[in-house]
């Protein structure tokens, strides 16, 4: 067994370290402790800090004084990871990466290719979203082992955390950036039960603040995303038991939006006075905001009630052409407040509004930004999987960066309890961590931690399992029709809910496999649809169902290297322990052919 367990939250804005010895006794409570990562913070100087921001900056030649980004680790690193990559990009938005996380679950672009950063001026060499994500655990790694030279990071066991709504890909991807920064095969826990684990931590007492028939929510607000969770409390032999039952949709939403928004405000004070900027001016003046809105909406009673903003001019006169502007507390909070929380009813949905044929090649954002009409829709969905028209939460438990402002915390509040009292339902209960302000933003680090303990049987464990159902196309066996594609059925081979470490066999359903030439394999998930048994056969594709890119492959033919041969086979389906899904095909021979659910290569291990 490993000396210690390390939880990674791998977030968008900002990475957190939090770790916990396995020789903890029995009492886990306040077992898990922050780890302070060293980074530069200027040129030349190194400070450990409780967070490394994931943002990553490609120096120019000759742009800092030889050594001056020397870490302790490395004497001359290829990238500025941390506090100093955050800041130098506000000056130089062009060589900045930032929101790398936010890709790995993109559709519309391959995140193994180096495509950021997005507005990288001629001559600036770009890497890919999975190279920034390697770069930022690597330098956690780096981190670690130099504070632990007896115990590296590689010989511990390691959780990170991922969106609960990360399709399989993304969850590979991150496993893969894991893997490539040089650590041990690693376990994938999801953010908001992450934030809950962190609850339970830091509140031993759990068990007198809910009881059987609660409904607990959990909206976690990171900088790239918002997860909606719930989880039920139920009993069993006398003992409590939590249960994932609902996990919401993939929303692209969270501080990154709230950065544009307040970035095209304040664009237009300089677009008043006549000034238009320029795209890498909007860029500068996109993370100069990003920085005045965690200030303006710090609960830190010492906080700024303004901020200046400053945009370089461009060409000649660069001093001369500066533009200047500013930024109030009352501004942000208003802007974010109404515009992200707007007061709605529970019968609300989010607006799709009509794109484009052709967009800019970007992330993949919510079309409405209004997060509690993306709340109502998660609700009612929740409830309809449920049997009820909606699922009214008797707790809340809120996590995330964005939900360091007062403000915010207080309309989810508001929204949310004008709901449950239009159902005569009692307003919804807080869970609150002692430390709340600090775990709002390291408690997701904290709670991965506190799960490395739980599964080792030193605390308490939420049955969830897989958060989506997960299906394989079977082509129809029809007559070909000219110019329509043979019809497409949809086989269930993860159910929902299915625990890491098991495994699912359907023996009562043989088809038909084609080896010895290239292949395409098509995949489904649904995040609706919960009580789909493991073979179930769905005779047509709906719009319930989500298609994955599909898996090209060559599964090899005999081993005399025959040609083509169509082989009846079985299906088996299983989740390992580090959350990552396989299925396999098994002949009556014996042979079997394993595909991994890694849908964003374009090949798969056979």
């Amino acid at each position: 067994m490993s000396e210690y367990v390390i939880g990674i939250d791998l977030g968008t804005t900002n990475c957190a370290l939090a770790y916990a010895k396995t020789s903890t006794l029995d009492d886990v409570a306040h077992a898990v402790e922050l780890f302070y990562p060293p980074q530069l913070v200027n040129p030349g100087e190194v400070a450990e800090l409780d967070l490394l921001p994931s943002s990553l900056y490609i120096p120019g030649e000759s742009e800092f004084v030889e050594g001056s980004l020397a870490l302790p680790w490395d004497p001359q690193p290829q990238f500025i990871v941390g506090r100093l990559a955050r800041n130098r990009g506000v000056e130089n938005a062009g060589r900045l990466v930032s929101s790398a996380k936010s890709w790995l679950s993109n559709q519309s672009a391959d995140p193994t290719q180096p495509i950021l950063p997005l507005a990288a001026p001629e001559g600036v060499s770009k890497i890919s979203p999975l190279e920034a994500s390697r770069q930022y655990l690597a330098h956690l790694k780096h981190a670690w082992d130099a504070a632990h030279p007896q115990l590296p990071l590689a010989s511990q066991s390691v959780l990170i955390t991922v969106p609960a709504s990360f399709d399989a890909a993304a969850r590979d991807l991150t496993q893969r950036a894991a893997g490539l920064a040089g650590y041990p095969e690693v376990t994938v826990i999801e953010e908001p039960q992450a934030a809950f684990y962190a609850w339970i931590e830091r509140n031993p007492n759990w068990r007198e603040q809910v009881k059987p028939g609660n409904l607990i929510l959990v909206v976690d607000i990171g900088g790239g995303t918002t997860d909606f969770t719930l989880i039920a409390v139920t009993e069993k032999d006398g003992e409590l038991q939590l249960e994932r039952v609902a996990v919401g949709e993939h929303l692209l939403l969270g501080g990154d939006n709230m950065d544009l928004a307040v970035a095209r405000y304040a664009e237009t004070q300089f677009s008043q006075r006549g000034s238009k900027l320029d795209v890498m001016q909007f860029h500068s003046l996109w993370q100069q905001c990003r920085t005045a809105k965690e200030s303006l909406l710090s609960n830190d009673p010492n906080a700024p009630s303004e901020v200046p903003l400053t945009v370089l001019g461009r060409g000649t006169g660069l001093v001369g052409g500066t533009l200047r502007g500013k930024l109030t507390r009352d501004e942000v909070r208003k802007l974010l407040v109404d515009g992200f929380f707007p007061e709605v009813t529970a019968d609300a949905a989010p607006q799709r509004q009509r794109r484009a044929a052709l967009i800019e090649l970007g992330l993949n954002y919510a079309s409405d930004p209004a997060v509690t009409k993306h709340l109502a829709h998660f609700l009612r969905q929740a409830g309809a999987s449920r049997g009820e028209s909606f699922a009214w939460p008797t707790h809340l438990l809120l996590n995330g960066g964005v939900l360091q402002a007062g403000a915010i915390e207080t309309r989810i509040h508001e929204v949310l309890n004008q709901w449950l009292e239009t159902a005569d339902a009692p307003p919804v209960i807080e869970l609150v961590n002692k430390t709340k302000q600090t775990d709002l933003m390291h408690a997701v680090a904290y709670g991965a931690a506190y799960y490395g303990l739980a599964r080792t049987g030193k605390g308490v464990r939420i049955r969830g399992g897989v958060p989506r159902t997960y299906y394989v196309g079977i082509e129809t066996s029809l007559p070909a029709v000219p110019g329509i594609p043979a019809p497409m059925k949809a086989l269930t081979v993860v159910p929902f809910g299915l625990e890491e470490g098991s495994s699912v066999e359907l023996p009562q359903r043989k088809f038909a496999l084609v080896v010895g030439e290239p292949a395409e394999f098509r995949f489904f998930s649904s995040l609706s649809r919960k009580s789909d048994p493991p073979g179930a056969l769905l005779d047509e594709v709906t719009d319930e169902l989500e298609e994955l890119s599909p898996i090209e492959v060559f599964l090899p033919p005999n081993a005399d290297g025959s040609g083509e041969e169509v082989v009846p086979v079985t299906l088996e389906s299983r989740v390992t322990e580090t959350g990552m899904m396989e299925l396999w095909c098994v002949a009556a021979d014996g042979r079997r052919w394993k595909l991994e659910f890694n849908v964003r290569e374009r090949a798969a291990a056979a």
